[in-house]
C-alpha cells in the first residue's frame, strides 16, 4: 500500500525565518526514499512559487507538487461550487492567483462569494464594503481561522481577527476552507493521489493539524518543535499517534505503515 505525508510548515520545518535542526535532513530522506509527500500551509498569501523560493533559501529544494496552500483549497471549493462563480477578494497573490487558476472572476461588485485571506494590502474600507456585500446576499468564505500570536512587532492582525470583524458586522459566520476543515485536509490528500488508510499528516498544532487529522481518520504526528507542548496535551479529548520532539526523531516506516 503506498504510504504518504501531509506536513505543516511552520513549527514544523521552520520557525519564522529559522529552520528547525534536523528538517532538511528529512526532506532529503522523503525525497529519496520517494515518499510521497505534500507542504501543507494555511497560509493563502504566498503563491507555490513563493513557498518554494522560502524553502531554497533555507536549503530545502522542493517543486510545486510538493506544496499545498489554503488558497489552492479555498479555489478549488468555489470551483467545485459553481466553476463560473464570482469573488470579492480580500487577499494577496497567492489567493488571487489561485481563484483565477480555479475560473473564479473577480469582481468588486455583487459578487457571489466574499473570500477573506490574509495581507496587509486592503483597507478598512475594502472591509466595510465586503460586509455590505455579506449583508446583500453574497456568502462569506474564509481561508483559514489561525489566531494572531499576540506577539508585540507582529506585522499581520491575524486572519482570525478580521474573520471576527466581518462576523461582527454581518451576523454571518463565515465558512472556513483550511486547516482543520475537512474542504482542505480531503482535498490536500487528493492533491497528493492518497486513500485515507495512506495519509499521516505531520503538524506542531493540536487545534488544526491534529484536530483535522482525527477527524478524517489520518494518522496524526504531533511535533513538539513549534506550538505545542506535552504539559496541555491531556486538555484536548483527541490525542496524536505519535509525538516527537522535532521531524529529526522520526523514523521510517512508521509503525502502521504496511507495504503491499
Amino acid at each position: 500500500m503506498k504510504q504518504g505525508l501531509l506536513i505543516d510548515m511552520d513549527g514544523v520545518i521552520y520557525s519564522g525565518e529559522e529552520l528547525i535542526q534536523g528538517a532538511d535532513r528529512f526532506v532529503k530522506y522523503l525525497l529519496e526514499e520517494n515518499i510521497p509527500f505534500t507542504f501543507m500551509t494555511n497560509n493563502s498569501q504566498r503563491t507555490p512559487a513563493e513557498v518554494i523560493k522560502k524553502l531554497k533559501g533555507m536549503g530545502i529544494k522542493v517543486d510545486e507538487k510538493h506544496i499545498y496552500t489554503s488558497a489552492m483549497a479555498t479555489a478549488k471549493f468555489l470551483s467545485d461550487q459553481n466553476p463560473e462563480g464570482t469573488a470579492f477578494v480580500l487577499g494577496e497573490g497567492g489567493l488571487l492567483n489561485s481563484l483565477k487558476e480555479n475560473g473564479i472572476k473577480l469582481v468588486d461588485t455583487d459578487p457571489e462569494f466574499v473570500v477573506l485571506g490574509e495581507g496587509r494590502n486592503f483597507s478598512l474600507e475594502m472591509v466595510q464594503r465586503a460586509v455590505d456585500m455579506i449583508l446583500a446576499g453574497a456568502k462569506f468564505i474564509t481561508t483559514n481561522r489561525d489566531p494572531s500570536p499576540k506577539k508585540p512587532g507582529w506585522n499581520n492582525l491575524g486572519i482570525a481577527a478580521t474573520t471576527a470583524m466581518i462576523e461582527e458586522a454581518t451576523g454571518r459566520v463565515a465558512f472556513s476552507t483550511g486547516k482543520p476543515s475537512p474542504v482542505m485536509m480531503r482535498s490536500a490528500r487528493k492533491f497528493l493521489g492518497l486513500e485515507t488508510a495512506e495519509t499521516t499528516i505531520i503538524g506542531d498544532t493540536m487545534e488544526t493539524d491534529i484536530q483535522g487529522g482525527v477527524q478524517m481518520g489520518y494518522k496524526t504526528i504531533l511535533v513538539l518543535s513549534g506550538i505545542a507542548t506535552k504539559e496541555r496535551l491531556g486538555h484536548y479529548a483527541f490525542k496524536p499517534d505519535m509525538i516527537a520532539s522535532s521531524v529529526d526523531e522520526i523514523k521510517f516506516p512508521l509503525k502502521w505503515w504496511t507495504r503491499k
